[in-house]
């Protein structure tokens, strides 16, 4: 008996082991698919996990920490409350009212009349544009050439669709100037056609570039246009940060030049139009033969974007369709503040010994820290980042020990070229004066020794 209740008493953790088991076993074969492998880890989802841990001063991530301009704050308001359309679904491949939106302002910049119906797929943010293109446009086999520095999505992209990242890098030029500007960084005419192949199906470009600010000129965007149509390739070009240029930088787009709209993917984004990218509305322009592949995936995957806030950006680029060029536009008036936000960022990291590379475009600014002269007093025996580039390692240090968040310039290049550029930190500069005051404050503080 005795034996009988040692095994009743036992019985509930048997069944549950067996069940364990049995669960184990039903699920032994591989789950994942093979696509996925390699492509699971995100510089994004990681370092906004550190910040939330941490809660540093955040010059990390690339969102202002100010509000949308009031107009088209408001446009979201009447829209969410203008009835029940705009809480339905609206039109799969673009809210009416957007589209048409979209393809006025724009035709007049490519200088070609753009069909809102067939030229213009808006999408959940620029990322999905971006995942739309490589999905409805490589092919297994395929190549694909990215320029580097590249925003870290284009990468594991390109692999899920079972093509091939080809790389070639921005590389700076030797200076003698005090400042090295973004403009320094130039790509090798020769270098990347020597990287075209009879596979290569599309180059990648993102002007102004992220995250040195590299703004593309016309001779340069010149050159790629001619390798493009020479060997019959597509080109996606990542704008998202169009109207953010500063100095006399003008940002061209390179489907305008002769005989690239044809073969042009153009993504851009309201998030970093309006200031406003939690909205997640993103879009992608081209020629209709190509976008109705596009708009397969779309269909196939999201299917559809949020109403209200398409109708919010379309009434939103109706205003600056009347006012574009002239003081009252926002696409002067961002420019104009966040210029003075990066003279501001940049004397800020002079101060401290560090050397900025001074943008000509978009959200960010790197600097060279190699030089810093308090690198020496940064205790990397943290075993967690112990196999980590250095660039990697002293961003953490510096959102744990001082509190203050920036990202590592190496993630936005392949491990072919990473360790070239794995002495530059990224700042964001497009933040609330205050929160600038605060990182000048903690890095003061720092080379000061307190």
């Amino acid at each position: 008996m005795g034996i009988i209740r040692n095994l009743a008493s036992h019985f509930p953790a048997v069944c549950k082991s067996l069940i364990r088991n049995h669960h184990k076993i039903v699920m032994s074969r591989p789950v994942q698919a093979r696509r996925t492998a390699g492509v699971d880890k995100n510089l994004w989802v990681e370092f906004t996990q550190l910040a939330a841990d941490y809660k540093p001063v955040n010059l990390g991530q690339g969102f202002p920490d100010f509000s949308p301009p009031q107009f088209v704050q408001d446009a979201f308001c009447k829209a969410v409350c203008g009835g029940p359309s705009m809480h339905q679904y609206t039109r799969a491949f673009g809210h009416p009212p957007l589209v048409k939106s979209l393809a006025k302002f724009f035709s007049r910049i490519v200088g070609c009349e753009i069909d809102p119906l067939e030229d213009v797929l808006v999408t959940v943010g620029a990322y999905q544009a971006l995942f739309c293109a490589f999905q409805a446009l490589v092919d297994e086999g395929d190549e694909v050439i990215i320029i580097e520095p590249f925003f870290d999505c284009y990468q594991p992209m390109v692999k899920m669709t079972g093509g091939k990242a080809v790389y070639v890098p921005l590389r700076p030029k030797v200076k003698g100037s005090s400042i090295p500007s973004s403009g320094d960084w130039v790509l090798s005419a020769e270098e990347l056609a020597s990287k075209i192949t009879a596979r290569t199906k599309a180059i990648v470009i993102n002007t102004p570039n992220n995250p040195i600010g590299k703004v593309y000129k016309t001779e340069e965007l010149q050159m790629i246009a001619d390798l493009c149509i020479k060997h019959n390739m597509l080109c996606i070009s990542d704008e998202v940060y169009e109207w953010l240029t500063y100095d006399g930088a003008k940002h061209v787009k390179i489907a305008s030049l002769p005989g690239m709209w044809e073969r042009t993917i153009t993504v851009g984004s309201a998030g970093k139009t309006f200031s406003a990218t939690g909205w997640k509305v993103g879009w992608a322009i081209g020629s209709g033969n190509i976008m109705k592949h596009l708009k397969t995936i779309h269909q196939n995957t999201v299917y559809h974007c949020a109403t209200a806030a398409q109708e919010a950006v379309a009434q939103g680029f109706e205003r600056e369709y009347e006012l574009f060029g002239t003081p009252e536009s926002y696409f002067q008036q961002l420019p104009a503040m966040l210029h003075l936000k990066r003279k501001k960022l940049a004397s800020c990291l002079e101060g401290v010994g560090l050397q900025p590379v001074m943008p000509e475009g978009g959200y960010f600014m790197i600097a060279d820290i190699s030089s810093f002269s308090f690198l020496t007093e940064v205790d990397f025996n943290d075993e967690s980042t112990k196999d980590e580039p250095p660039d990697f390692r002293f961003v953490k240090w510096l959102t744990k020990e001082k509190g203050l968040g920036t990202i590592p310039v190496s993630a936005f290049y392949s491990p072919e070229h990473s360790k070239e550029f794995d002495k530059y930190i990224r700042f964001c500069f497009v933040k609330e004066d205050s929160t600038l005051d605060a990182a000048e404050d903690i890095l003061r503080k720092w080379s000061k020794g307190e």
